[in-house]
């Protein structure tokens, strides 16, 4: 992340703002289809790494199954999660059909699909942190 935790607290400072923003998100397939397996999913997991990478963010703990996707990650202020879910919607569609739409996805999709159009997000707090990233981490992947 650009920014840096003050010393000895949870939070992030900037010049102008102190600021903890957590998240989790959950993005699930088209169909709830389990593609999300072997290669695919190495696919997938790395770009939403790259992505966040790119964009400075953290990501806590990502895990899932073969049909949806789990990530718990900090945000700055000027990340808004649902152009966040969209980009990475938008890039690991992009990477596994243009790498996989002939062999594993079409047994899958006839159609460009990959994940729902829908997706959660949620904000997560102090007091529930451990236990959201104990749930996501013990997801059956």
């Amino acid at each position: 992340m650009m920014y840096k935790r003050k010393s000895g607290q949870p939070y992030y400072t900037n010049r102008h703002s102190c600021f903890l923003l957590q998240y989790h998100m959950v993005l699930v397939t088209k169909y709830r289809k389990p593609v999300l397996t072997g290669e695919v999913k190495e696919i997938v997991y790395k770009t939403i790494q790259d992505i966040f990478d790119e964009k400075r963010l953290v990501i806590l703990e990502m895990n899932g199954e073969a049909d949806h996707i789990h990530i718990l990650f900090e945000a700055d202020p000027f990340t808004s999660p649902g152009e966040l879910a969209n980009v990475i919607k938008t890039k690991t569609s992009r990477f596994a059909r243009k790498q996989f739409a002939d062999t594993i996805l079409k047994e899958y999709y006839w159609k460009p699909y990959f994940w729902s159009n829908s997706y959660f997000v949620a904000t997560v707090s102090e007091n529930s942190l451990s236990v959201v990233q104990a749930y996501i981490k013990n997801q059956n992947s």
